[in-house]
């Protein structure tokens, strides 16, 4: 009989297949396979411990909607500042970039049977590393579902004043404080009380419908305005009707193939970060029915690639419809009274709303490895995490108006962690030299790849700080 860990896995006896309930090693590995390293000719350690349901389809949209984030709002402006060919080519290489750190990843997992990040820390640089994995993670995922808070409390009540045909400043109830607090209790929270991320594949999917249309609708907007230059306002303060030319401060209708500028090393970064879903790939490998390390390759290559031309495309047209004079906000260069952009301004509200839950689940089940790792899954724990996260997350949101700033400084070090450098630490301390010698081709490419992140990291600190120090805003987002 099986003692099931905080995410409902098993220890299973690699010889016996069952659990060994009450053992030494099942208070010390509760939640993962025994892990120790195959020696040479002999097959990687087996992930007999939990059976997943979630079906390809399902884990391919809640990787996706884990890659996506508010960031696409903001690539336009990165290509203005890049060019149409720089740009996709540099997402091209951060995309397959994005594909080989998740390779590291499950090679990593296959080789000690251990599908927790934060064990795979454990292993690698011992208890310390554990922590640090967990910090880490928390840290990125509630700066990621805080940016997505900032967009409903900003966003939300200027939709709704709009359409009622109000004063967003007004009425109490179209307050963003209040109207971020009811969307967490009557949306959020009862999906993060979900106890399998499989769940939520369905709202995964309807968030990605509504980014879908996001796109339709920046293709569309492009061939209905054709070139609007030659005004002195921009789209946003266009108050006429939707079907006559909008307004904006392009000087000419001229696309840029190659650019370079000041901005194009904030943006550079920014697009780096545009893949990172990295917290998010076990625990959905975890659950995925008929497991292999083929098979989640596939869906993380299935998740990049399907992000990858929304990027491009939203991005493409975006850049094309308003050129050089693209705001980082892309959404505030149309007309406010335009009703299909108001629509589309709702689905990319429930599309944040909707990512928020998945985001949630790496931090509980952070906390649970680090806090209770012997500990069988219990819903009074499961519920109160949830609680205290977003409660947490909520008054951060509400209380603290300059947050994005310290977000900036925990997105540029945690996200190359995440994406560059831990999955190479990782490869080069846990793949056995027996398996990979020290000097192999596989060996010296993570090395590589961990030295290319800790690079990003510097070049991120290093803008933001500079940033700071001229007193300069500039686009940001997961």
């Amino acid at each position: 009989m099986a003692i099931s860990s905080a995410e409902g896995m098993e220890l299973q006896d690699p010889k016996m297949n069952r659990a060994l309930p009450g053992s030494a090693v099942e208070q010390e590995h509760e939640g993962f396979l025994p892990s120790r390293s195959p020696s040479p000719g002999r097959k990687p350690a087996q992930f007999m411990d939990f059976e997943g349901k979630t079906s390809f389809g399902m884990s391919v949209f809640n990787l996706s909607n884990a890659i996506m984030g508010s960031g696409i709002l903001g690539l336009a402006y990165a290509m203005a500042h890049t060019g149409i060919l720089l740009f996709l080519v540099l997402l091209l290489c951060i995309a397959l970039l994005s594909s080989y750190s998740i390779h590291l990843l499950l090679t990593c997992a296959g080789v000690v049977g251990i599908r927790a990040y934060e064990q795979l820390g454990q292993r690698a640089l011992g208890p310390a590393g554990k922590v640090v994995v967990a910090a880490v993670i928390c840290l990125h995922n509630v700066g990621a579902m805080s940016s997505y808070l900032f967009i409903i409390k900003s966003e939300l009540p200027l939709v709704i004043a709009t359409f009622l045909d109000m004063d967003p400043e007004g009425d109490w109830f179209l307050k963003g404080n209040l109207l971020i607090i009811i969307v967490s209790v009557l949306i959020i929270l009862p999906l993060a009380l979900m106890r399998h991320l499989g769940y939520l594949g369905y709202t995964s999917g309807l968030s990605l419908t509504c980014m879908l249309f996001f796109l339709i609708s920046v293709i569309y907007k492009k061939f209905q305005l054709g070139c609007i230059v030659g005004h002195n306002e921009t789209a946003m303060d266009s108050k006429s009707s939707p079907s006559l030319p909008i307004q904006g401060l392009n000087t000419s209708c001229e696309a840029h193939m190659f650019t370079a500028d000041s901005q194009m090393f904030y943006t550079v970064p920014i697009m780096a970060f545009a893949f990172v879903c990295h917290p998010e790939v076990l625990p959905i490998y975890t659950e995925l029915c008929r497991p292999s390390k083929r098979r989640m390759q596939a869906v993380a290559n299935v998740s990049i690639g399907a992000m990858f031309c929304m990027y491009g495309l939203t991005a493409t047209f975006g850049y094309l419809t308003f050129y050089s004079s693209v705001e980082a906000e892309m959404l505030h260069m149309y007309s406010q009274h335009d009703l299909l952009i108001l629509c589309v301004r709702l689905a990319v509200l429930l599309a944040v709303t909707l990512t928020v839950p998945v985001v949630l689940f790496p931090i509980r089940r952070a906390l649970q490895q680090l806090l209770f790792p012997s500990k069988a899954f219990s819903w009074p724990r499961h519920v109160a995490i949830a609680l205290i996260l977003l409660v947490l997350v909520n008054v951060l949101v509400i209380c603290v108006p300059t947050i994005r700033d310290i977000f900036g400084v925990i997105g540029s070090t945690s996200a190359p962690s995440l994406i560059f450098i831990l999955p190479s630490i990782f490869y080069l301390r846990i793949v056995p030299s027996e398996v990979e010698p020290l000097y192999s081709w596989p060996k010296i490419q993570a090395l590589c790849f961990g030295v290319l992140g800790v690079i990003f990291m510097a070049i991120s600190l290093g803008f933001m700080f500079a940033n700071w120090a001229t007193g300069q805003s500039h686009v940001s987002g997961h």
